[in-house]
Formats: structure tokens, C-alpha cells, sequence
């Protein structure tokens, strides 16, 4: 993975015979991890097919403003808040006119004059019609807006020509859409997280669980995500929607999130157990609902698998961190299990505090590794888990 990983690209494709070129670009903006959404012109439809674009990008493409069902929602607008870069791959030069001159009579002129996120073009044109004045003026005026002008190449143009005016190959545009970004803290990193409670059943209608909300562990998954990670969440039953650009594995208990985790545990470079595993399990769920006949029951239980210790303990580890959610000594009991689990790291809370415990939207936390203890004031929950993310990045890296 690269720079690009859970980046958003929004690519442009206007009219001109580069535009078979496009589907190139779009394989390899994926490879490397981008998500990438289409818009075309109409004049770009007629070189190659939005289907083909939509089965490579594995999003529908967007070619009209009047679209009645996209715009309903003003797709076009949420289309521009979505992109971190807008690439417009082939850039014809009557499209390159059309932005200088910031007309906006079709979805993809739209579009760029909506959209506050990093923009660039990549020019492709007869070499006459680059070189004529007009062409010259129009590149001045997108340049000293900040638009990112990305070639164009000399070579053999389809038209017989040799000059410049060829769009650069798609390799190379992949390779400059990546340079506009900046490193992040787990740019091709994967990450392994588990969030939420588990249920171990007693019956069919009833079971054992806990009050976790998940909303911790979710919020690491979004942060590690932006953070450049490939990110598999693996959750247990929770009413929180999956955050874009993560693979969610929907688990019920103990075992199932247990062999969910161990199935990867050699693909992962972190692993963040957040979940709320419960420690025990009856011995055996009934097949039928158990009916109140006595004034008593007794349920016995057994030891469930102790996921973070076996993930601390796989032969291809993976930096590893527990959280530690007490309700008293919470530091002293963080740092028993720390050592006692062989954790990398560990993030202990206290849950006994309303204000910051389960189902809450806010948390402070401790921040435990060898050498290193750090206090973490408290704040929203995704704001803890983006500084959580950076505080653990750095530990790997050290």
C-alpha cells in the first residue's frame, strides 16, 4: 500500500482518444489503495464506455448534472466534499479552457468549481493546440490558482504528430497523484481491531453480555483508516454504522471472535484488542428455552479463549495492545496485565466513572507501554482514538 491507501480520487475523464488510457489510471490509482469515483462527459462517453470504468473502479460513474435521483441528495456537491484530490485524466484542451474561464455548464465543470480539495490535470492534446497561445494562457491562469499541472509528454501523438501533448502514461500519473499527498502515520500498515461486546448464549432467547457500546473500538478503526491502515474491525453485536473504507466481520461470541482474529493474525502489523471479550461462557447453551420452574438456577461456567494473550503469543506477531477497562487500581491492574499478557502497549480506563465509561462519547485513558506512562485528558471519542492512533504509531516505530 502506499500514500494513496483510503484515499479519495475523484478522476474527470474528457473527450479526446486518451481517454482509453483512463481505465489504466483507475486500476492502478486501486492498487494502490485509493477508492476512486468517476465523473465523464459526454464528449468522453463517446471513447470509451462508463460501464467499464464502473465494473474497474467498482462505483457507478457519474456523467450527468441533471441526474434527478443523484441530485436529489446534491450529489454533486457531496461528490466535491468527498474527493481529497479531483484528477482530471485526460484534460482536453476545451475542458482546460472551461475551467480557466470557471464556466460551469456540465457535472465535471461543476464539480471542480464545488470542490475545495487538491486539484490537478493532466493535459492531452494535439501538439499544435498545446503550443497555440490561448492553450498557453489558459495552463497560466489554473497554475496560479494551484491547480497541479501533470505534463503533458512528447512523443507520437494519434494524430501522426510528434510534440508535446501526450498524456502521461497511467503509471506515472498514479505515481504524481501519490506525490501530492504527505506520509501518514500507518500509510501501508495493516490493522487488526476488535470492538464491542460478545453474547454467549444460554438458551435461545437468553445470554450472557456486557455494556459495551463499541463506540472506542469503532472510532480506532475510523482513525487508523485515516491514518493510512488497512483496517479489519472485527465486531461484536453493535448499533453502529461500519466506518467507510474499513471490512467489518460481524461476530456474536467469544470463540467467533477468537477465530475471526487468529484466521488474520499473521496478515497484521497492529492489533487492538478493544473488545469487551467476556471472560466466561456456560458450559453448555441449551437447545430450548429453559422455563421458570425453580426459585434457583445454576449455570456453570467455563473459561472463554483469551484472545489477546494468543494474538501477544502467535508465532508472526503483530505489535499488540490491550485495553484495560477497571473500575478500581486501574493503573496497578493495567500494568499486571501488560506484563502478564506480554502486550506492547496497553490503554487502561476507568469504567466505574459515569462520565467516561461504557456508551459514553467521551473517554480519558492511560497510555501504558515498557517505559512509558501517558495520561490522556478526556475528550470525544474519536478525537482520543486519532491521538491514540499517533501514539501508538510512534511506539511501533521506536
Amino acid at each position: 500500500m502506499s500514500r494513496l491507501n483510503n484515499r479519495h480520487i475523484v478522476l474527470g475523464i474528457t473527450g479526446g482518444i486518451a481517454a482509453y488510457k483512463a481505465a489504466e489510471l483507475v486500476r492502478r490509482l486501486k492498487e494502490r489503495g485509493a477508492q476512486v469515483h468517476v465523473v465523464m462527459t459526454a464528449a468522453a462517453q463517446e471513447f470509451i464506455t462508463p460501464l467499464t470504468l464502473q465494473a474497474l473502479s467498482g462505483n457507478p460513474v457519474h456523467t450527468s448534472l441533471l441526474d434527478s435521483e443523484a441530485e436529489a441528495a446534491m450529489g454533486h456537491i457531496e461528490l466535491a466534499r468527498w474527493a481529497d484530490l479531483l484528477l482530471v485524466a485526460p484534460a482536453s484542451a476545451d475542458f482546460l479552457a472551461k475551467l480557466a474561464q470557471g464556466q460551469a455548464d456540465d457535472l465535471l465543470s461543476t464539480l471542480w468549481l464545488a470542490c475545495q480539495a487538491k486539484k490537478a490535470v493532466a493535459p492531452a492534446m494535439n501538439q499544435a493546440m498545446w503550443a497555440d497561445a490561448a492553450t498557453l494562457a489558459n495552463m497560466d491562469v489554473l497554475r496560479q490558482r494551484g491547480v497541479t499541472v501533470l505534463g503533458p509528454a512528447a512523443g507520437e501523438q494519434a494524430c501522426g504528430d510528434v510534440g508535446l501533448g501526450r498524456m502521461l502514461e497511467p503509471t506515472e500519473l498514479a505515481d504524481l497523484a501519490e506525490a501530492q499527498f504527505q506520509g501518514r502515520a500507518l500509510d501501508g500498515k495493516r490493522v487488526l481491531i476488535t470492538a464491542g461486546p460478545t453474547r454467549e448464549a444460554i438458551d435461545p432467547v437468553r445470554y450472557i453480555s456486557n455494556h459495551s457500546s463499541g463506540k472506542m473500538g469503532y472510532a480506532l478503526a475510523r482513525a487508523a483508516c485515516d491514518a493510512g491502515a488497512s483496517v479489519v474491525l472485527v465486531s461484536g453485536p453493535v448499533a453502529l454504522p461500519c466506518p467507510e473504507g474499513v471490512e467489518r466481520v460481524d461476530v456474536s461470541c467469544a470463540q467467533e471472535m477468537y477465530d475471526a482474529v487468529m484466521q488474520r493474525v499473521a496478515r497484521t502489523d497492529l492489533f487492538i484488542g478493544c473488545a469487551a471479550v467476556a471472560d466466561y461462557r456456560p458450559a453448555q447453551a441449551v437447545e430450548q428455552k429453559i422455563k421458570k420452574n425453580a426459585e434457583t438456577m445454576q449455570i456453570e461456567l467455563v473459561r472463554n479463549p483469551d484472545i489477546i494473550s494468543a494474538v501477544a503469543g502467535a508465532e508472526k506477531r503483530p505489535f499488540t495492545v490491550g485495553f484495560a477497562a477497571e473500575t478500581q487500581d486501574v493503573i496497578s491492574y493495567a500494568r499486571g496485565k501488560l506484563e502478564r499478557k506480554n502486550l506492547d502497549a496497553i490503554i487502561a480506563n476507568d469504567v466505574s466513572d459515569a462520565g467516561i465509561g461504557f456508551n459514553s462519547d467521551q473517554n480519558e485513558v492511560v497510555l501504558l507501554a515498557a517505559g512509558l506512562e501517558q495520561a490522556l485528558p478526556r475528550m470525544g471519542k474519536q478525537q482520543l482514538a486519532t491521538t491514540l492512533i499517533d501514539r501508538l504509531a510512534h511506539c511501533m516505530a521506536s
